[in-house]
């Protein structure tokens, strides 16, 4: 019991001497004279962590209105609060931001003062996630990288609110109220480096028009999409992972080889009204037909090499990749059919 003691002291010793080190480093680097003026810089509203200079946390404080932001501020952190106006004047000295969280707030498109966040010129992240907004706001910083909108209450996109944001990778705007006509044949124009886009949870019955060619992950879950229109994937050659869970495609809507795609390497179609499995490529690897109405499950004609030229197996490039299939909630009575095995001999999973 007493060497319990004396070695939780010794810990508690180290610890508070580690930290105290820490902290006088940090203070003895910065000099008296700086620390005077960065902590006397700090909104007293937030906290400034003094191992982590660039970045200003707000969050949940039942903040209002954004407080004034220091100029060597690069991380800014104002989740969880009730802001519901972003103005020019807190922003007057922030010219190096990179990063701002505004999600779980009380924004709306009339409470952001004109030309507030394109000013905002070194911005590369921006996050306005359950929010109340009714359109994208416009105009945002060149520069982006990342804009999270999910879950407000968008359902429109003013035009070319994106043709200027060649360096935006992701574009999240899923839980919506995005309709088909929100979606125009240049809504998207501009976006030259986009690699995913999510517009899943909205109102769409259609597949959304030129999205950018270099998408490599597409979620439209959650949507009311019937149809696939026919090469609607040549457009996008280096699409890798599609979601179309939870929506309405039969097969009628599905054209022939429609998924017959090489770039696909996960593809997800559960939740629809499916009665056969689509033809797919040797290069899919995950395959999720889960909540359908398939009733059987012939390996023979889903095979997409011939499983009769048992010869070409002996190089893996003609060997089907499938790895995961998953076929469960359909009407598929078990075992899985031997010709399934014989044509995806590298799965790992089958869910049935």
């Amino acid at each position: 019991m007493i060497l319990k003691v004396y070695t939780s002291l010794l810990l508690l010793f180290l610890v508070n001497s580690v930290w105290t080190r820490t902290v006088r480093q940090v203070y003895d680097d910065l000099g008296l004279d700086h620390w005077s003026h960065y902590t006397s810089e700090c909104p007293q509203e937030c906290f400034c962590p003094p191992s982590f200079p660039n970045a200003l946390y707000c969050d949940n404080k039942g903040l209002k209105e954004i407080p004034p932001i220091p100029a060597r501020i690069w991380y800014l952190y104002l989740q969880n609060n009730q802001i519901e106006t972003l103005s020019e004047k807190p922003f007057m000295n922030a010219t190096h931001l990179r990063w701002i969280n505004l999600n779980k707030n009380k924004i709306t498109n009339g409470g952001i003062e004109s030309g507030v966040l394109s000013k905002l010129k070194r911005l590369l992240y921006l996050f306005l996630e359950d929010n109340e907004l009714e359109e994208v706001p416009a105009p945002l910083p060149v520069g982006l990288e990342q804009l999270r909108l999910a879950r407000n209450k968008i359902s429109r996109i003013p035009d070319g609110v994106f043709s200027h944001l060649e360096n935006l990778t992701m574009l999240d705007l899923h839980q919506n109220s995005l309709l088909d006509s929100a979606l125009q044949s240049d809504t998207f124009q501009g976006l030259n480096n986009l690699m995913q886009l999510n517009i899943a949870k909205n109102s769409l019955k259609k597949m959304p028009l030129s999205i950018p060619a270099n998408t490599l992950q597409l979620f439209l879950d959650n949507n009311s999409i019937e149809v696939i229109p026919d090469n609607y994937f040549s457009a996008i050659p280096k699409v890798t992972f599609l979601r179309l869970n939870y929506n309405k495609l039969s097969d009628d809507g599905i054209p022939p080889n429609g998924f017959n795609v090489s770039s696909i390497l996960d593809l997800q179609l559960s939740h629809n009204q499916l009665t056969k499995i689509p033809p797919i490529n040797a290069h899919l690897e995950h395959l999720h037909l889960d909540h359908n109405k398939i009733k059987n499950v012939n390996g023979t004609q889903i095979c997409p090499v011939s499983i009769a030229l048992e010869e070409d197996y002996g190089h893996y490039g003609n060997i089907p990749r499938l790895r995961y299939l998953r076929l469960d909630g359909n009407e598929i009575q078990p075992p899985i059919p031997l010709d399934i095995m014989i044509c995806f001999r590298l799965l790992q999973a089958v869910v049935i």
